[in-house]
């Protein structure tokens, strides 16, 4: 019997559109074109020769969520003030999540001439450094509305996909503040106003075969700071985009995501360490049952690793559980402007 749309709809689901996202940004990106104030004057971005990054599409408790940090390299063609023809790239570093929906920070061009340089070349460059901007952004304001109405029925099962874990971009003339401050703000705010979840009493204790998933990655953060974030209760929401429930004391309850993931706190060692237990709040998790989530930080000059381990996943729910940790730890914490260490 297929599960109710409320129930299927819970537990956390990925899809990999990576491929789709390429087609689109090459389709969308390649039909710009910007003129200039003399007469003949224009620029045309003519190809996109490279892509780097991935593109996925997240639901957790019925809410499709934006999962994409991508680079593109692209070709343009043009005509300068004196007719010359001019060829040329423009490489963007990162089209993200962080940057459309979040405004983490600005985005980055770099232009360039491949053919030979003259003054004319120069002048059609300047004029689409300052044309160009708005084209693009206005394509990259669309990308995440387009993921969603592409492939947001692949993951909920309804009439009518969530939207609400993708708002749409704020308006150019928003004021701009410091992300940190500005996610933790909104998220406190947001949880404040959102009901406590309580943990739920623990059902029997069920033999479940099991393996462990690790993932890692490192910040530009010190360790100190980062052990906050994951365990104070008013700085958790930041990037977990959800209300939360935290005491950081070894038998605390703790609760996660919205009532997502709960658990109790067995250890905290600051800034290095925390153990607690993990389970999902979710059809596919078994009940009663519980993992164990270790978390280390180790702290180097310039930033810290994180290690995420945990043990007693559901055999079958490996690869599930490894794209949500990384999904929803790791890019979470890149949501509130924490710099990554490649």
């Amino acid at each position: 019997m297929a599960l109710p749309p409320s129930t299927a709809n819970w537990h956390w689901k990925n899809k990999n559109v990576t491929q789709w996202g390429r087609n689109w940004l090459t389709e969308e990106l390649t039909q710009l074109n910007v003129k200039g104030d003399s007469e003949g004057e224009e620029l045309t971005i003519t190809s996109m020769y490279e892509f780097e990054g991935d593109v996925e599409l997240g639901q957790r408790k019925s809410k499709l969520i934006t999962i994409y940090d991508c680079a593109v390299n692209l070709e343009w063609s043009g005509k300068a003030s004196d007719g010359s023809e001019v060829t040329g790239r423009l490489d963007i570093p990162e089209i993200s999540h962080e940057i459309t929906l979040d405004k983490s920070s600005d985005y980055q061009y770099s232009w360039s001439i491949t053919s030979g340089s003259s003054a004319a070349a120069e002048a059609l460059v300047a004029m689409a450094k300052t044309r160009a901007p708005p084209l693009l952004e206005a394509v990259f304001n669309r990308f995440p509305i387009a993921l969603i109405e592409t492939h947001g029925k692949d993951l909920t099962i309804s009439a009518d996909p969530s939207r609400s874990g993708t708002p749409a971009p704020a308006s150019a003339s928003a004021s701009s503040t410091a992300p940190n401050a500005s996610a933790e703000t909104t998220a406190s705010s947001s949880a404040s106003a959102a009901p406590k979840y309580a943990v739920k009493k623990e059902a029997k204790i069920v033999s479940v075969n099991s393996a462990t998933i690790t993932v890692d990655a490192s910040f530009m953060v010190a360790a100190d700071d980062l052990f906050s974030l994951l365990t104070d209760e008013k700085r958790i929401p930041a990037w977990t985009r959800a209300s939360a429930k935290s005491e950081a004391k070894p038998d605390t309850d703790y609760a996660l995501f919205g009532g997502g993931v709960t658990g109790k706190y067995v250890s905290l060692e600051a800034p290095n360490k925390i153990v607690q237990t993990w389970a999902l709040q979710s059809p596919t998790w078994p009940s009663g049952h519980t993992g164990t989530l270790t978390t280390t930080l180790k702290q180097s000059s310039d930033s810290t690793k994180i290690t995420l381990s945990l043990t007693g996943v559901p055999l079958g729910m490996e690869d599930e559980i490894k794209r949500n940790l990384e999904g929803y730890y790791i890019h979470g914490f890149k949501s509130i402007g924490l710099g990554s260490v490649l």
